[in-house]
């Protein structure tokens, strides 16, 4: 049985247990971060010594970053579902899951701390960062316009896992939207999908 440390509120936890539901694995959660237990616990650290959630446990086997969770569980049980085995179709879906690590996550750090967690921000400082997560937000947009259903076209791939949350939490953000309409769409045919409505979709921003 896979077990999964941390709480369901993370967005990089979501990630996972996302993946667990649509290729079907079952999985025990334990709540650990803000609230819960804290990974700065000696026994926690000896899992992840960066003391972040989430954690994979597979047996014996133990990993952390939830992007690199989540190619692991697809390549270990997904047969060739979510992640393709073809070295170039691989690429193209890691390429867009490192993007959103990268890039996406990068512009929305300083907007979504001020709005959502209320960390005191110059106005200039979250003026601009509603910028820059619009504008890194309107790449997506001009992806999904290109690609159809799907971030890489008709099938959906891990690419869909972290870039969904990721939407989600753009969309949920109490700012100043850029007009994407690529992306509400996307977001409309994921809430289509029981295992986004069941694991990624958890009511929070």
């Amino acid at each position: 049985m896979l077990k999964i440390l941390g709480r369901v509120s993370s967005i990089n936890v979501r990630k996972v247990l996302w993946t667990c539901a649509e290729l079907e694995l079952p999985f025990e959660r334990e709540d650990w971060g803000a609230g819960f237990r804290s990974p700065q616990e000696p026994a926690f650290l000896a899992l992840n010594p960066n003391a972040q959630i989430p954690v994979l446990v597979d047996g014996d086997f133990t990993l952390w970053e939830s992007n690199s969770i989540c190619r692991y569980l697809a390549a270990q049980y997904g047969a060739g579902r979510l992640l393709p085995q073809e070295p170039q179709a691989r690429a193209r879906v890691e390429q867009w899951m490192d993007w959103q690590a990268t890039d996406l996550n990068t512009s929305w750090r300083v907007p979504f701390m001020a709005l959502v967690r209320g960390q005191p921000t110059a106005p200039e400082a979250l003026q601009a960062g509603v910028a820059s997560w619009n504008r890194q937000m309107a790449i997506l947009d001009a992806q999904l316009a290109r690609s159809g259903a799907f971030v890489l076209g008709a099938e959906f791939t891990l690419a869909d896992v972290v870039l969904g949350v990721s939407a989600l939490r753009w969309q949920r953000a109490p700012m100043a939207h850029a007009e994407l309409p690529a992306v509400q769409a996307y977001l409309a045919r994921l809430a289509q999908r029981p295992a986004f409505v069941a694991q990624g979709d958890q009511g929070q921003a």
